[in-house]
């Protein structure tokens, strides 16, 4: 039995891709990575800590770093529930939630910025990247998709004729 995606991706590196969203390889690096800014902050803490308990008490975590990781990772893929995220990793859904939101930001220190949070956090790159865009083409994919017919009569009128499939875009108004 597989406990959870990371068991899964160590026993099939090559779908590392479909369930993180990267491939095994750079999952390992990040992870090294991750590792490394997880135990500098940890010390950092723990140097402005004033202790009431000893060193090493408490409740210890119910994951490796690496399945945290693994997590993290797994929710921004598939932005499952935080309760089914919790499932899939035996932890509860608060602590699923806690570990996506520590993580993301580790994360999000030491991997690139999309362009648009870059637009965000800084408005004079906008010119810039709205000149680089201008170099691809936008294809939408316009395919028409089924809907579920609405309870209320008012707003049934609005998307069905009644004619069998008929739908907005196909009839006259």
């Amino acid at each position: 039995m597989i406990k959870n995606p990371l068991d899964y991706i160590h026993k099939y590196p090559h779908r590392s891709k479909r369930v993180l969203g990267i491939e095994y390889p750079q999952f390992l690096q990040l992870l090294e990575q991750a590792e490394l800014k997880h135990n500098e902050q940890k010390a950092e803490i723990e140097r402005h800590k004033s202790r009431v308990n000893a060193k090493g008490g408490g409740r210890k975590p119910l994951l490796s770093v690496a399945e945290e990781v693994c997590l993290c990772l797994f929710y921004l893929r598939h932005y499952p529930t935080f309760e089914v995220l919790g499932l899939q990793f035996g932890v509860s859904k608060s602590e699923a939630n806690d570990t996506v939101h520590y993580w993301l930001a580790i994360l999000r220190a030491l991997l690139p910025a999309s362009l648009f949070e870059q637009v965000e956090s800084n408005p004079s790159d906008y010119a810039i990247v709205q000149e680089w865009l201008t170099q691809f083409q936008l294809i939408v994919d316009s395919f028409e998709q089924a809907r579920e017919r609405p309870s209320d009569n008012e707003e049934q009128r609005l998307y069905f004729s009644g004619k069998r499939n008929s739908t907005p875009s196909s009839r006259r108004l």
